[in-house]
């Protein structure tokens, strides 16, 4: 009866170490079977040196915009198809909302998931944090619904609501 009672208890600790180290090895940096999310990595708090948050990765949707070579038309394409990749990323939330700049903030990254899909250093971004068309005007966003965006230029005369502004609405 000892033996089997022996036998018990070894093998309950045996499973209580196998499961601590299981956790462990999830929970670790790089460890075998870790389970990582897209995004920064922390160190744990009890950790003697704390790694500073990992960069962002650098989207490349937003590299033409306001490009040379290109018209506001494409510009505002291309700012319809960033919001619209922002909305498959938070569909409960659908479009973002408020300001230009606090449109411009979630879409460069300020949002629950750190998602940048504008670099924040974008050259259309003006010092107000402001997302602008090829002639240094904001744009002008409005959400007709959680699922659909008319964005605005003011044009080449840089005036909202005159008849050179261009608006795209898919």
């Amino acid at each position: 009866m000892k033996r089997i009672v022996s036998i018990v208890i070894l093998l309950l600790v045996a499973a209580a170490l196998l499961l601590l180290f299981n956790r462990n090895a999830g929970t670790s940096e790089g460890g075998a079977g870790a389970i990582t999310a897209p995004g920064p990595k922390f160190n744990r708090p009890d950790s003697p040196q704390a790694a500073p948050p990992a960069a962002l990765e650098r989207s490349t949707l937003a590299d033409e915009l306001n490009a040379p070579g290109s018209d506001v038309q494409r510009d505002l394409r291309l700012v319809t198809e960033i919001v619209a990749t922002f909305r498959t990323n938070f569909l409960q939330a659908g479009n973002p909302t408020g300001t230009n700049a606090e449109i411009t903030s979630a879409l460069s990254g300020k949002n629950q998931l750190r998602l940048a899909l504008i670099p924040p250093d974008h050259g259309a971004i003006n010092r107000e944090g402001e997302l602008c068309d090829r002639w240094g005007s904001p744009f002008f966003f409005h959400a007709e619904s959680a699922t659909r965006m008319e964005i605005r230029s003011a044009g080449p005369d840089r005036k909202m609501w005159t008849d050179d502004d261009v608006a795209f609405a898919p």
